[in-house]
């Protein structure tokens, strides 16, 4: 098995994704190892492309094969996928797509495959305009979305799903978070230019820019030295909405990767800051950041929901509960998010978020601000957790006035948009202060 043919490797890391349930965050560093660095962009843009339109891939394949493959073939099912996938969706040349999909079978040790890939993407190509027509009356391959999902979002938001769809097929754009401590928003935009970059100041957060185009955050002038970070227009309005204040005592439960932490110390150096994170591995991401920004905050491993194994006692002024969730809100960027989320997912994570946020609001002082945050666009992880904990405890929500999302009854929910930010929820619920 050669894995340096970037066709092959991608047809391999969608079938570890469609069959392993595994992501691609953690596929695409291991099997870039592997490729020739000239070559990785394209791996990545394989991978990414076809798993984003992985819905209408499938759709296509099934009406140009006359018998479904045997599940001992499913790299080359997905193959096929990679080669409508650059027909349909890149610049490269048709002739050049079909011969390099083709010659890939020898990667997977298939080369008996040979003239079923070739015939199938010869297939689409004489068939290509009455198929697409095909793809416009199926809901599924047409939003390239997962049934389960168009159902929530077409009820939860009957006058946005579509634009919600869109946005989450579009690539995303590249957002820096620039720290106010080292320079502003307009001297680094400057400093940009100067390496030929251009940017654009984010519409809602007041330290975000987003540039033209998506380039290595190393090659970003002072990147390394901690002027700038790599983070959504969304995530970056939790800072304001927590507005830490001098010497406070803050807590970022579920914190990894450090992103929403760092910030809160940007905006205030001067409070205490504890990071929860369950995952070891993940809790290295926030010392790196940490580390770059030269900024300190203690780091706990361990599981937020269960206090007794991290909280010393002190009640922190505020909390950030940035909570696990579907991440339906972030498609864009993850996705894989279409293939490995089920409905029966959200579910659970509803009650995860339930769990964290009566696990940490005993940790909370009277008078204390909690900000409930999720990348998700679905009530059941957002509006409908905040009411469901109002049942069991008393508090005050303190109202999100601003001119971005959508006003609810707890919160206020952004949706993602195509150019801008992702899609996110905020509820920022006070605790009543002790009589």
């Amino acid at each position: 098995m050669d894995y340096s043919n970037p066709r092959s490797a991608a047809a391999l890391t969608l079938t570890a994704v469609v069959t392993e349930g595994k992501s691609l965050s953690r596929l695409l560093p291991v099997m870039a190892e592997s490729i020739d660095p000239r070559q990785q962009s394209l791996y990545k843009e394989l991978c990414y492309g076809t798993v984003r339109w992985h819905s209408r891939l499938m759709f296509l394949h099934y009406q140009l094969l006359e018998k479904p493959l045997k599940t001992k073939d499913s790299d080359l099912q997905a193959l096929i996928l990679v080669g409508l996938y650059q027909l349909l969706f890149t610049r490269i040349p048709a002739h050049a797509v079909i011969s390099e999909t083709v010659a890939a079978t020898a990667a997977l040790d298939k080369k008996w495959a040979r003239g079923l890939i070739n015939g199938v993407l010869r297939n689409f190509q004489r068939q290509q305009e009455s198929l697409l027509e095909q793809v416009k009356e199926n809901p599924i391959a047409n939003s390239a979305h997962p049934r389960w999902f168009l159902k929530n979002i077409q009820k939860a938001w009957p006058d946005q799903w579509q634009q919600i769809v869109d946005a989450n097929n579009q690539r995303p754009p590249m957002t820096l978070r620039v720290n106010q401590q080292k320079t502003t928003v307009a001297k680094y935009q400057q400093l940009l230019l100067t390496e030929n970059i251009e940017s654009s100041a984010c519409q809602f957060s007041n330290h975000g820019i987003t540039l033209s185009s998506a380039c290595d955050p190393l090659t970003l002038p002072g990147f390394e030295q901690g002027f700038a970070s790599v983070q959504d227009e969304a995530p970056q309005l939790s800072a304001d909405l927590l507005a830490p204040k001098p010497g406070e005592y803050i807590l970022d439960a579920c914190a990894a990767p450090g992103g929403k932490s760092c910030h809160l110390l940007e905006t205030e150096p001067s409070i205490k800051l504890h990071a929860v994170e369950k995952e070891a591995e993940r809790s290295k991401r926030i010392e790196e950041n940490l580390s770059r920004l030269q900024i300190k905050a203690q780091i706990s491993i361990a599981d937020v929901g269960d206090t007794a194994s991290w909280w010393d006692g002190q009640p922190f002024d505020r909390i950030l509960l940035d909570a696990p969730c579907s991440a339906t809100g972030v498609i864009r960027r993850n996705p894989d998010i279409k293939l490995l989320r089920t409905k029966e997912d959200i579910v659970k994570l509803s009650q995860l978020q339930l769990h964290l946020l009566t696990a940490v609001w005993s940790t909370l002082k009277p008078g204390g601000v909690l900000l409930y945050a999720t990348c998700s666009v679905l009530p059941q992880e957002n509006e409908q957790v905040i009411e469901q904990f109002s049942t069991t405890h008393d508090f005050t929500i303190k109202p999100i006035v601003a001119d971005w999302g959508i006003q609810q009854t707890y919160g206020r929910q952004l949706l993602p948009i195509t150019g801008q930010h992702d899609g996110f929820y905020y509820a920022r619920l006070q605790k009543p202060h002790a009589p």
